[in-house]
């Protein structure tokens, strides 16, 4: 997976990007958790989400937001980071003009930055969205949420608890054609640990789902 470099609203952004070797192969874009709390492009939860993708022939990218490894700039509270997501994005659409979809993915901060550019940006025709920090954000702007997806949450999250991403859940699933695969690990913690193997089967079943469904449409 080579490493590039792409211009973002503060200057250089530093990424990982792998190229489908298949035409108009479908584009995915994946964001770390927060990066004050040492979140970067290399999270294993990020990386499994991205070989995820990678193994499907998916054109796909993970990067640091600004002040992260490589990347210039410093946080800036989520609306920084929602630029450079969308950088991100324009610079994968550049170098697949012609792909046939779109996916976003995140973890944690980047499951809130994930939901924000996909309100944005209509041609995000899915989402994976693991533990989404809803007891810390507000998520109240999915109102109607755009698109369909998978949320993924661990029943033993200290961090985020569960009973605030139930609710998440519950208001998207209520909305009028949109369908929400809202899948809880039991005994997971927010950072999955002892659960990956769970967390890698439920992505690469969610993928395929949607793109079985898609070519039976």
């Amino acid at each position: 997976m080579p490493e590039i470099i792409f211009n973002g609203p503060e200057g250089r952004l530093e990424g990982r990007y792998t190229h489908s070797k298949q035409p108009n192969a479908p584009i995915a874009l994946v964001l770390h958790p927060h990066p004050q709390h040492g979140g970067t492009m290399n999270n294993k939860i990020v990386y499994s989400m991205f070989q995820t993708f990678t193994a499907r022939g998916f054109s796909v990218l993970r990067f640091n937001f600004r002040g992260v490894g490589r990347s210039q700039g410093r946080f800036d509270n989520g609306q920084g980071e929602l630029s450079d997501a969308a950088s991100a994005l324009d610079w994968m659409q550049t170098i697949n003009p012609n792909a046939k979809d779109c996916w976003i993915g995140g973890f944690s901060f980047g499951a809130w930055i994930a939901m924000q550019l996909m309100m944005r940006r209509p041609e995000i025709g899915s989402f994976i969205a693991v533990a989404p920090p809803a007891s810390v954000h507000d998520f109240s702007f999915l109102a109607p949420c755009p698109s369909s997806g998978m949320i993924i949450h661990g029943s033993n999250d200290d961090i985020i608890p569960s009973a605030s991403v139930d609710k998440l859940a519950e208001k998207i699933s209520s909305q009028k054609n949109i369908t929400l695969d809202y899948r809880l690990i039991n005994g997971a913690d927010h950072f999955f640990q002892d659960h990956m193997n769970t967390l890698d089967d439920y992505f690469g079943d969610y993928v395929d789902k949607s793109m079985t469904e898609e070519e039976v449409a």
